[in-house]
């Protein structure tokens, strides 16, 4: 909870909020933590996602929609039938920027899929997993709940997205920023560095080589999913497109290591912040999704993957 992304696990229907340092060694000492009491955004997103349109599309365009105060503290309760059909992992890179909206934290409602998901890590507290899907039922929201505002998105029609500038909220369609060029595409970080993302990415970098004058950087997520990747021969794909590949880090992301910009650098990123200087001093970074940061790191410009017809 040390984290600002701790909010990732909302996916599960947890209520998970990072704290600075002070509340920290106070809730390790205590068991206790402070907060002032949150309102609640619910967003209802419904349609169904096009072909090549990913979670990471779905929360960039939310930010652009309400800014990056938009949810200040504010619980950002994710609902609807595009939530219902995403995998876990899609659920996390959902909740993973919440705060970059400003959000508490964000959440999503736990049902067969999420007990599935942490089945190996719960199995021992109920006796089968029906009975943990009812205790799980009881965390959903009351039919007749008060929320600070409803907001509902119909994301049929929506496009993969990008940020430019220096907000999260200062989003486009990838189409409308098609050929800037960048100098390095890095797929990874607590947003989009799960076996999902690693699996698209790979599909369209399999059997091509990424441009002569970009550096491709591959950090997964945990040491589980890159076992899970050398397993299913994924390292070996981005190893042969030309990819560096790291131990699982935060690195690049926060300008720390493994892809740190120098300055007048462009960034093709997976991440989750775009900040002034974020990766590098006088770097640039562009959001993006697995995919687009994929098709990307082939023709050395923004471009849309070809999983977007």
């Amino acid at each position: 909870m040390g984290d600002s992304h701790t909010c990732t696990h909302g996916a599960f229907g947890a209520f998970a909020a990072g704290v600075g340092t002070t509340d920290l060694e106070v809730g390790m000492l205590k068991g206790v933590c402070a907060f002032q009491f949150p309102k609640t955004i619910k967003f209802v997103i419904n349609g169904k996602l096009p072909k090549g349109v990913y979670s990471k599309d779905v929360i960039l365009y939310i930010i652009s929609q309400i800014g990056v105060n938009g949810a200040t503290n504010m619980v950002m309760e994710f609902t609807g039938d595009v939530v219902d059909d995403m995998s876990m992992e899609s659920r996390m890179t959902l909740c993973n920027m919440a705060i970059e909206a400003g959000g508490t934290c964000g959440i999503c409602y736990p049902d067969k899929k999420t007990v599935e998901y942490l089945w190996e890590f719960i199995k021992g507290e109920y006796k089968d997993k029906k009975d943990a899907l009812k205790e799980y039922k009881r965390l959903i929201s009351d039919k007749d709940a008060v929320y600070e505002k409803v907001i509902e998105y119909d994301v049929s029609k929506l496009e993969p997205m990008v940020t430019f500038g220096f907000k999260p909220d200062n989003v486009k369609a990838v189409r409308e920023m098609e050929g800037t060029k960048v100098d390095q595409v890095y797929i990874g970080s607590c947003t989009n560095g799960r076996i999902e993302d690693l699996r698209i990415a790979a599909k369209i970098l399999k059997g091509k080589k990424i441009n002569n004058s970009v550096r491709g950087i591959l950090s997964p997520a945990t040491p589980d999913i890159y076992a899970m990747a050398l397993e299913e021969g994924l390292i070996k794909i981005f190893l042969d497109s030309g990819f560096c590949v790291t131990n699982p880090t935060c690195g690049a992301c926060l300008g720390m290591s493994n892809g740190v910009l120098a300055e007048g650098e462009v960034a093709a990123s997976t991440t989750n912040r775009n900040f002034n200087g974020r990766m590098g001093k006088g770097g640039m970074v562009h959001l993006m999704s697995p995919a687009t940061a994929a098709a990307s790191a082939i023709t050395g410009k923004i471009t849309n993957s070809p999983f977007y017809k």
